[in-house]
């Protein structure tokens, strides 16, 4: 599930979820909203996926 993998995300980084949706799809509401039972389109998902291998290839260099 999406949710779950962008929460061990948001732990592992100590990134704070405005800045999470921010970064990954340009909305700050993101997090609060997957948590509340919004359920990503298949656009959003690749976009948060996308940056979450991004960010993890860039911290690793």
């Amino acid at each position: 599930m999406l949710l779950h993998a962008i929460e061990r995300f948001l732990r592992q980084y100590d990134m704070p979820p405005t800045t999470f949706g921010r970064a990954s799809t340009r909305d700050p509401r993101l997090v609060f909203d997957l948590r509340q039972g919004r359920e990503p389109g298949d656009r959003v998902r690749r976009r948060v996926e996308h940056f979450m291998n991004t960010y993890r290839r860039s911290i690793s260099q």
